[in-house]
């Protein structure tokens, strides 16, 4: 198995949305990628707050399973997927990704 984790820090306002709404809609769009995309072993979402509170400035942390390197390869080039961090890419001012065998 592979552990796929992505921590983001949000910008204040983007995409006509303040980071709160920017942040849901995020997890929304992530969370509907599991039963598209056969790929994704295991994915949860969790959306800020005083749960970071030692990872600061993280607004969103994404852990997700996959059961090999290819398949954490072809999700990441799947179109859904694609599309999702187009949305991403637009309302993020930072990222962190740690990848490991689990």
């Amino acid at each position: 198995m592979i552990t796929h984790i992505v921590m983001w820090t949000l910008k204040d306002a983007a995409e006509g949305r303040d980071k709160a709404a920017n942040a849901a809609e995020m997890q929304a769009r992530l969370l509907a990628l599991p039963a598209k995309v056969p790929l994704v072993v295991d994915m949860q979402v969790a959306v800020g707050g005083a749960i970071f509170a030692s990872v600061p400035p993280t607004d969103i942390v994404l852990y997700t399973t996959f059961r090999s390197k290819e398949d954490l390869q072809a999700y990441a080039v799947h179109p859904l997927h694609v599309e999702v961090v187009e949305f991403i890419k637009k309302v993020v001012s930072e990222r962190r990704v740690v990848d490991f065998e689990s």
